[in-house]
């Protein structure tokens, strides 16, 4: 039989999934706990009693959200390591992985782009730390390919970590919004030469 706490976590999810659709269509504002609850076919005091107020319930969603970006970008860090794979080829392995992320869920990377550039939401402190969360990861690695010799020991870490993640999330979006036609492939591959520094004319 079915646990309360395996339904409770499928309740949640369905939430989050009509929070996400809403809050992207419309603004957090203009959103409704009615219209939340509606969209995921539950009744109003279902949202109450997993969370306790709209506020509570985007932060998790940021939360939650973030966290299976975070995961997928250590996975393919991880399945690299594990093949020996290069540190270059890790993080080829993690532009492809927060492609798919994106692919996969894009309303919820419209709203955490937009929500980046907020700077008075109640959740602002909570949105700084699931991003660090994602970009230590890829910090992690460029550390490490700084440590052995194969990425240069001028790079500064923090920033490079977060312009990668930037280039993923805004060519993504814009493949998403204006480029459709486009695979994943060929968005890989093109963020892949970047990477790789082979946009130069010169050897």
């Amino acid at each position: 039989m079915e646990s309360s706490r395996t339904r409770r976590s499928g309740t949640k999810q369905k939430l989050y999934e009509a929070a996400v659709t809403l809050i992207a269509e419309q603004g957090f504002s203009s959103t409704t706990v009615d219209e939340i609850a509606e969209r995921a076919g539950v009744a109003k005091g279902t949202v109450y009693y997993n969370f306790k107020s709209k506020t509570e319930l985007f932060e998790e969603l940021l939360r939650h959200g973030v966290g299976l970006l975070t995961a997928s970008l250590q996975a393919a860090a991880d399945e690299t390591d594990e093949r020996g794979g290069t540190k270059v080829e890790a993080l080829d392995a993690m532009i492809r992985a927060g492609l798919g992320f994106i692919d996969r869920y894009p309303a919820f990377t419209q709203l955490y782009v937009a929500e980046l550039w907020r700077t008075n939401r109640a959740w602002q402190s909570t949105l700084l730390v699931v991003r660090q969360e994602a970009v230590a990861v890829i910090e992690t690695v460029l550390r490490e390919g700084v440590e052995n010799g194969e990425l240069s020991q001028e790079i500064d870490i923090p920033l490079t970590a977060a312009a990668l993640v930037g280039m993923v999330l805004v060519a993504a979006l814009d493949w998403q919004a204006f480029q459709r036609e486009r695979t994943i492939d060929d968005v890989h591959s093109a963020l892949s030469l970047l990477l790789h520094g082979r946009v130069s004319g010169r050897r």
